[in-house]
């Protein structure tokens, strides 16, 4: 059967433990671990008047059984891995976050006291018999929830703690990369910093060196326009009979839209007084600003 080494990925925010339960039989689910499955591994009672209790979280360099759909293999953590996760458990202030049996948040249960074993003979834990072997993370757990002392605790309903978190698979997990390899990743970055720097200044480059003539139209055309109250053309459309009178700079984007209208074409020659062809032809140019727009805009674009 397969073993698997899960390790914490220290590119990924969420590995870690996020929380220890109160269990009496190992908990196996998807996508998260449950642990303490072995018996010799109860927690045991120090203290009742201040209800401490004292157990392994976890242990290492032993076989955990798994099974996620059909199946199944073991898992194991290192001793490095114990400790990364002992500290991060606590350096993330999750030593209140308490479930029981990996499946009901239960408030009023912390950790209060954490270490990993060092020495078996002189650890704290052989005070209370409890034989462990070097490198376990062991923990105090301090219950003042009145319901789960006298109801879960007390009643022996939960024997041990597990844990809840995410760990990856050393085997599926990427590689560190070499020097050469990092220095390539550099060099891309540097050239690809380089091409969004000549994309802004591509899409934000403006231009003004349309014919004179186009902007008379459009002068011409918001004049006509004033004077006789006429309701043709959208606000795009005046806007641009405004830049192009004004002899405003216009972008790449502005100049698509003036060659696009060239479809209007065949509107071009309606008198200002029986239709709106005429005059719109007129407020975007013309056909001296129309033609300068289609030119322009294969420049640009090579």
């Amino acid at each position: 059967m397969k073993i698997v080494e899960l390790v914490i990925d220290e590119l990924d925010e969420n590995s870690g433990i996020d929380a220890i339960s109160l269990v009496e039989n190992p908990a196996i689910e998807e996508n998260f671990l449950a642990l303490s499955k072995n018996k010799e591994y109860k927690f045991a009672e120090v203290d009742a008047e201040k209800r401490l209790l004292m157990g392994a979280i976890l242990v290492p360099n032993k076989p955990i059984y798994r099974k996620d759909g059909d199946t199944e293999y073991y898992i194991y953590f290192t001793k490095d891995t114990v400790r990364k996760a002992s500290e991060l458990y606590l350096s993330n202030g999750n030593q209140n976050n308490s479930t029981y049996e990996h499946f009901e948040k239960i408030n009023g249960v912390s950790l209060v006291e954490s270490w990993i074993v060092e020495n078996k003979e002189q650890d704290k834990t052989a005070l209370y018999g409890m034989d462990l072997p070097l490198g376990s993370w062991v923990g105090s757990v301090k219950v003042y929830n009145d319901e789960i002392w006298n109801e879960y605790v007390k009643t022996g309903l939960v024997k041990g703690f597990s844990i809840e978190g995410y760990f990856a698979d050393k085997a599926e997990r990427p590689k560190e990369k070499t020097k050469d390899e990092l220095s390539q990743e550099i060099e891309a970055g540097k050239k690809l910093l380089k091409i969004k720097q000549d994309l802004v200044r591509y899409t934000f480059e403006t231009y003004n060196d349309y014919p004179q003539s186009a902007s008379n139209n459009a002068k011409k055309a918001i004049k006509y326009k004033k004077e006789n109250n006429i309701k043709c053309g959208t606000r795009v459309g005046w806007t641009r009979a405004r830049q192009l009178a004004e002899k405003k700079n216009i972008s790449r984007d502005t100049i698509a839209r003036m060659a696009s209208f060239k479809r209007h074409q065949q509107n071009k020659d309606v008198p200002y007084g029986e239709g709106c062809g005429g005059i719109m032809w007129d407020a975007w140019g013309g056909a001296s600003g129309i033609n300068w727009a289609i030119s322009k805009l294969k420049s640009i674009d090579k």
